[in-house]
This record gives structure tokens, C-alpha cells and sequence, in this order.
């Protein structure tokens, strides 16, 4: 391990959003949402060094503590935000540009293209890695195009989830698996 500090910034909101209305058409259940546990320990072990995550969330007047407490608990900084307008896209474009003055890697978890600026400047930084992680085919195109940035499926490569999800993707051929089909 190294000195230097993976920030994880989980876009908490978009992850859910796009996992119930993209992926599963409806509203995920406890058991079907990712195992916030396992990107973690992707993060770790994927750059080799420690993680320091930060689970941005909106709430309205009170705190969903069952959750918070969960997530401390598996080593997440947990921050909810109320205010108006889109107050979780506000705090991480705010903290993606405080972490462009420190020497840190960067991993954002979510699809949206709200971050495309801040994640540009960061991965412009030649000694910095970043990455996206998420549902690729659900992944802001402007994301996909920043040279440099890496991606992480959240449940092919981090295997964030316990069952299979019903996706939609496109296959390589070198990875085809007819016995997932039959």
C-alpha cells in the first residue's frame, strides 16, 4: 500500500435511480441493491491503496439513521445534504474540486454527466488515476469520452451485488458465454 488515498465519491441517489427505473424497472428491494461493503474493498485492492469513501445523500427533515449507521459502520463518511436544487451533484462537484489541489486518485460512483467538468480536470493531471464506476451502458456518454478515466462496472468487476441483474449489454465475443443464455 501507499501513502496516497483513493477518495471514493458514491453518488448515492444516481446509483439507486438508475439501478430501479434503468435496470430493474421498478423500485430495488434491500436484497437487490449493491453491497456497499464490496466497493470498498474494490477501491483497495483495484489501485492498491487506502479508500476513504464518501456516501453523499439527499434527505429532506430527517435522516434515514437505520442506513447512515450501516454505512458508517462499513468505514463510509457519510454526508446528507438537504437545500434546493440538486444538492448532492453540488457537494461532490464541490469536493472533486477540492481534491484537484491534493495528491489523491479519484473513483466517481455515478452516471451522471453533471461531473463531467471536475472529472476532466482530474484526470487531466498526468500522476492522477480516476475512475467511473457503474452501469457502463447507463454511463453519460461526455463521461465515457474524458482520455485517461477508467471504468468499473459495479456488478461485473466489482460484484457489488449478490444475484445476477437482468442487463442489457453488449457482449464481447472473447466473453460470450452461451451458458448464460440457455
Amino acid at each position: 500500500m501507499t501513502d496516497r488515498t483513493t477518495y471514493l465519491l458514491v453518488d448515492g441517489e444516481n446509483i439507486d435511480a438508475t439501478l430501479g427505473i434503468s435496470v430493474l424497472g421498478r423500485r430495488p428491494q434491500p436484497e437487490e441493491r449493491p453491497r456497499w461493503n464490496k466497493l470498498l474493498h474494490h477501491a483497495e485492492v483495484t489501485w492498491d491503496q487506502p479508500v476513504r469513501g464518501l456516501f453523499f445523500l439527499a434527505v429532506g427533515d430527517s435522516l434515514p439513521s437505520g442506513f447512515v449507521q450501516a454505512l458508517i459502520a462499513l468505514g463510509y463518511k457519510t454526508i446528507p445534504l438537504r437545500g434546493e436544487g440538486k444538492v448532492v451533484d453540488i457537494a461532490i462537484q464541490r469536493t472533486a474540486e477540492a481534491l484537484a489541489s491534493r495528491p489523491a486518485d479519484v473513483m466517481l460512483v455515478s452516471h451522471d454527466r453533471d461531473f463531467v467538468p471536475q472529472m476532466e480536470d482530474l484526470a487531466a493531471e498526468v500522476d492522477r488515476r480516476t475512475a467511473v464506476v457503474g452501469f457502463r451502458e447507463f454511463m453519460a456518454t461526455d463521461l465515457q469520452e474524458i482520455p485517461g478515466i477508467e471504468f468499473h462496472d459495479l456488478e461485473y468487476d466489482v460484484a457489488a451485488f449478490t444475484s445476477r441483474l437482468p442487463r442489457v449489454r453488449i457482449i464481447d465475443i472473447d466473453e460470450f458465454d452461451p451458458l448464460e443464455f440457455i
